[in-house]
């Protein structure tokens, strides 16, 4: 079931007026979906910080961006990777002393489908730890930055919430007994869904004037499926893209923009393609399961998240660390 409010189009880009002013950040901006939707903000006049881990695919997506829009594109980009939570926290403390106002923070990247178990630096199960974690503590250090601004939290996800256990594994995260990707790669999605109606939640209930969104790109083309992801996935995907029912890494840019810039969108909704198993088609509000805002569980993982990233979150205080502990101070 979907709706959409834009008409039988859905949103486009025409929708956006001139962005001059404002800075997006966007993680896992040097290609695919990330890369298309920093264009697209570019063009307005936006400002985009790339939150990417590669400083050579970096410094090349910026050069196509310029050789595309002009010398004058006002892109930049700031090292992170989201697997290791040192590199989250020391890219949050770049963007807090270069960035002065975030209009628009849009948890972009992300793995799929990791074939065998791999684990992040932090010993975390890796889907789970970068789909989730990397971007559940990205958003806490820089949550007061965007407060100051009155922004936006854009949180990714994938239809792919739906495949797997419909809810958390909190008795194994890391799936030692269990692995399987797809069902992992579904837990990840599913957490950061829960996490985002979760931040909507409490943020409100303390009256921090940020908003929370939740969208997915439908079946995009992008790199997201791995070289070594199973078999039978990348025979799949593979013969998914010679079909109408997979759009364009461009098109699946379209949902998130449209979060961190429209206007009067529902903070509860769930927004992204509309057509057939809202893989593709016109870009509105489509209306999300049930287990993905299932309070008790959203609850329980923020706790579990809290302590899996050692950065405690309270949204009337800032999230400071240290070597040897964690404190949070007013």
């Amino acid at each position: 079931m979907s709706t959409t409010k834009f008409g039988k189009q859905g949103w486009t880009p025409e929708r956006l007026h001139n962005l001059n002013g404002r800075t997006y950040l966007i993680t896992g901006a040097n290609a695919g979906t990330g890369f298309e939707a920093a264009k697209i903000l570019l063009k307005k006049g936006a400002e985009v910080v790339m939150l990417n881990r590669s400083a050579e695919r970096s410094q090349a997506a910026i050069n196509d961006v310029k050789q595309e829009l002009g010398a004058g594109a006002n892109v930049r980009y700031i090292l992170m990777d989201l697997g290791d939570l040192s590199s989250v926290r020391t890219a949050a403390e770049e963007v807090l002393a270069t960035t002065p106002r975030i209009d628009a923070l849009i948890c972009n990247a992300a793995v799929a489908q990791v074939a065998s178990q791999e684990f992040t630096k932090d010993g975390f199960e890796s889907q789970l730890g970068i789909n989730h974690y990397g971007h559940f503590l990205l958003v806490n250090l820089l949550y007061d930055r965007i407060v100051a601004t009155a922004g936006r939290i854009v949180v990714v996800a994938s239809e792919g919430y739906k495949m797997g256990l419909r809810t958390i594994q909190f008795d194994d995260l890391n799936f030692n007994e269990n692995y399987s990707p797809n069902t992992v790669y579904s837990q990840s999605k599913l957490a950061q869904m829960l996490f985002a109606y979760e931040l909507q939640r409490r943020g409100g209930a303390a009256g921090r004037n940020v908003s929370v969104y939740v969208c997915h790109p439908g079946a995009s083309s992008t790199s997201l499926i791995r070289k070594d992801s199973p078999l039978m996935t990348r025979i799949t995907w593979s013969l998914m893209r010679r079909s109408p029912l997979v759009q364009s890494a461009e098109r699946g840019a379209y949902p998130e923009v449209m979060c961190a810039t429209e206007p009067d969108l529902d903070p509860l909704a769930y927004y992204g393609p509309t057509g057939m198993m809202n893989m593709s088609g016109p870009v509105g509000r489509v209306t999300p399961e049930s287990h993905a805002q299932d309070w008790k569980v959203a609850a329980k993982l923020w706790d579990v998240s809290e302590q899996a990233t050692k950065c405690k979150w309270n949204l009337n205080a800032v999230c400071k660390w240290n070597l040897n502990a964690v404190t949070v101070t007013s």
